[in-house]
């Protein structure tokens, strides 16, 4: 029969422990099947794989057989990332008579300011590090300028590197 056994977590020489009782008593000769299904945390920074290790011990005297077995199992992070996107304002007209004032120092005399908010949200289910985004904008047209690339700003904690050509001009 299938029976749900009482594991007991503890520390034992510095490494963390998991005590199942198999049976008490159990026949000679005994022949059993141990499913465990472990939850750990924390994998975060544990490479690509962890390692247990399992022994069976035996409280009769003396003990026939004390060996463990090392069991490694791989390690894979999942987690969905999801980019939103926005333009402040949603849409944009020149006037057909507007041009483009050279050498001007002046936000308006290079057409109308458009703000790009993107947000990059992590929906798990585990935690990243290390996610790089990559963002391309066209800047020209055709040998003409497109968008002319103001500034970059971030906020949590994210490092950017900014693009060549931003702010050729310091408008």
């Amino acid at each position: 029969g299938q029976e749900k056994l009482s594991c007991n977590p503890r520390k034992e020489n510095g490494s963390h422990v998991v005590l199942c009782e198999l049976g008490n008593p159990m026949k000679a000769g005994a022949q059993i099947t141990v499913d465990m299904e472990l939850s750990v945390s924390g994998l975060e920074d544990m490479g690509d794989a962890i390692t247990f290790q399992l022994q069976l011990r035996s409280k009769n005297s003396p003990s026939s057989s004390n060996a463990s077995v090392t069991v490694t199992v791989p390690v894979e992070a999942q987690a969905e990332m999801e980019l939103r996107g926005n333009s402040l304002p949603a849409t944009t007209v020149l006037p057909t008579s507007w041009h483009r004032v050279e050498g001007s120092r002046r936000l308006e005399d290079h057409g109308i300011k458009v703000e790009h908010v993107y947000q990059l949200h992590n929906k798990g289910p585990s935690t990243v590090s290390g996610v790089t985004l990559r963002l391309a904008v066209p800047s020209q047209l055709d040998g003409r300028i497109l968008l002319y690339l103001l500034e970059l700003g971030t906020e949590g904690g994210m490092n950017c590197t900014n693009p060549p050509g931003l702010n050729a001009e310091q408008v």
